[in-house]
């Protein structure tokens, strides 16, 4: 899958593909059962984008129940790859790591997230040819002039890529609100950051048909039935 956020943890990566929970592909890697590149893995193994993965022809996917959370995530807390002494979603969720986040939310935004053990929804949710909506609240360090917002609703270069068309809403003379199709790595913060402004708060409020309403900053809640079934529409 193009968009499993490579360099990776080998057990994440499983988990991520569908194939098992990370607790069973931690087994399986011990055993000797997981393969990359031909070369037998090792616990903490890495995966990047080229390599190839195999799993011992002895052993059948295994079936598990999967489930679908969203989660508010506080300022401070690290979505992908923490590093010594960083917090990660998985240690501050209460939901241990048989769930993952799907896609990225730096350190200093906050906001929704989804967390699954379900490799199937990756590709479907953060592959920008899907255009699955992303609504972000932005808050910039000075007054939101007519051409920025203009910018950054046309499309913004970000050392040499132009952004896709987004939609835009003005809430104050410095908040608005911002709906992406892609995400591209600190997508907002670049974008603002080209124009000549510097976000103070970043916060995502909806992905697709599932929004953070009231849920409080650190807690999670199970998806609804809806809202699964909008992960497969």
């Amino acid at each position: 899958m193009d968009d499993i956020p490579y360099p990776v943890r080998i057990n994440r990566y499983l988990l991520l593909m569908g194939y098992c929970s990370r607790r069973k592909a931690d087994e399986l890697i011990a055993k000797g059962e997981v393969s990359i590149n031909g070369k037998v893995a090792e616990l903490g193994s890495i995966v990047q984008r080229k390599d190839t993965v195999s799993v011992s022809k002895n052993i059948a996917a295994l079936p598990h129940t999967y489930t679908y959370f969203a989660y508010n995530k506080p300022r401070g807390i690290v979505s992908h790859n923490p590093q010594k002494g960083e917090r990660a979603v998985e240690d501050v969720s209460g939901l241990g790591k048989n769930v993952s986040p799907v896609g990225r939310l730096d350190k200093e935004s906050r906001g929704l997230m989804l967390l699954t053990n379900d490799g199937r929804i990756v590709d479907s949710l953060l592959n920008p040819k899907y255009e699955h909506e992303k609504e972000y609240r932005v808050t910039v360090d000075k007054k939101n002039s007519n051409w920025f917002l203009r910018h950054m609703e046309s499309g913004v270069d970000i050392e040499g890529y132009v952004t896709k068309p987004a939609k835009i809403k003005k809430k104050s003379d410095t908040t608005f609100a911002l709906i992406l199709t892609e995400g591209k790595r600190h997508q907002i913060r670049r974008m603002c950051a080209a124009l000549g402004y510097q976000v103070r708060d970043l916060k995502r409020v909806r992905i697709g048909d599932i929004k953070l309403a009231r849920l409080k900053e650190g807690d999670v809640r199970e998806l609804t039935e809806k809202e699964r079934a909008s992960l497969f529409a």
